[in-house]
């Protein structure tokens, strides 16, 4: 409870205010005494009008009810914060998407000086994205950001959360297939999942960052069925194609265990991440290298953010020691009137 024009004011246990209604009725009470004289006879009175004394006899009572008014007012704890900090958190919800089949292997992305994987490049651009670094910033901390991979099939690796940290070290252990069995490019399921764990989220701006190098070839739900409910829920998905069509330099398992790099043929349904991302709301790019995914963080700050304010008191100044002083003195000072100066002897 916060009093008005007094920045920082409040009580701690505003219920004990309820005491104030008891001021008026300790007054009555306290005042209403059986009638008393200090005279003799009245006719003295009436010849010598109202003495001061006569006209202050209210006045006991009156140092009662401020006694209990300051009693009230000190178990209500009277406090202000001693130190202030207005927090600002503006959040939205972020489903990624990574593909991780096998043509996730291609290495055709460069970082600093040397080619890596798609899949690899995929995971430190996001790692930078999440946590900041780089030409990325200062990450999303406040942001819900959940992760979904999908090859034959769509898996739900982390729920929406704040542990960033916890989903970074989640996404640091994403490899590609280790088996035919296992390949796959699942990209409407993969969507499909994302958009069932964002429906439900009340932020303002739902999006899915769908990253993939493929054409989807496997799964029951087609892209374009998935982006039909994302648009359903408000939810934009932002179609990444990492890559490129053509020949790219793949790992090839040799006899002995060893691997080495051939180029192999490799492409992408750009068609249909174009109408994903159109059907959605949202945008597509091609992505070669880092800038097509700067792209992507540029176009997510300007989305609209849900907003929450909140002023927190970091240490507290209780104020009720005056007002306990103020009670006792009142209380005393009463006393002390009513049983000396203003006392009233019975008639």
């Amino acid at each position: 409870m916060t009093g008005p024009g007094l920045a920082g004011f409040e009580f701690s246990d505003p219920l004990f205010l309820v005491g104030l209604l008891f001021v008026p009725l300790v007054f009555v009470r306290a005042n209403a005494r059986p009638a008393a004289v200090t005279w003799s006879s009245l006719s003295l009175v009436a010849a010598r009008g109202r003495s001061l004394r006569a006209r202050l006899t209210w006045l006991p009572a009156a140092l009662l009810a401020v006694a209990t008014a300051c009693l009230a007012l000190a178990l209500a704890g009277p406090r202000t914060g001693d130190a202030v900090s207005e927090v600002k958190r503006e959040g939205i919800a972020i489903a990624m998407v990574v593909d991780r089949s096998g043509s996730m292997e291609a290495r055709d992305f460069v970082r600093g000086d040397r080619s890596v994987s798609r899949l690899d490049a995929v995971k430190a651009i996001f790692r930078d994205f999440v946590l900041g670094g780089g030409d990325a910033g200062e990450g999303r901390p406040d942001d819900l950001v959940g992760l979904v991979s999908f090859a034959r099939y769509a898996d739900g690796l982390s729920p929406l959360t704040l542990d960033h940290g916890n989903l970074v070290a989640i996404l640091d252990q994403l490899e590609t297939p280790t088996t035919q069995e296992e390949d796959g490019t699942a990209i409407g399921e993969g969507l499909a999942l994302a958009v069932e764990r964002l429906r439900r989220q009340e932020t303002k701006s739902k999006i899915v960052i769908l990253l993939t190098d493929g054409v989807n070839n496997t799964g029951d739900i087609e892209p374009r069925e998935a982006a039909e409910l994302a648009a359903r829920f408000g939810i934009r998905v932002y179609a990444v194609g990492a890559g490129y069509t053509g020949l790219a330099p793949v790992p090839v398992p040799m006899p002995g265990g060893r691997t080495a790099l051939q180029r192999v043929r490799v492409e992408f349904d750009e068609v249909t991440l174009q109408e994903v991302a159109q059907q959605s709301g949202g945008r597509y790019f091609h992505a070669t290298d880092a800038e097509g995914i700067q792209d992507v963080l540029a176009e997510i700050d300007r989305l609209e953010r849900s907003e929450v304010s909140e002023i927190r008191y970091l240490e507290y100044e209780y104020h009720y020691a005056p007002l306990v002083a103020s009670a006792l003195f009142a209380t005393g000072l009463s006393l002390l009137l009513s049983g000396s100066w203003l006392r009233r002897l019975p008639a």
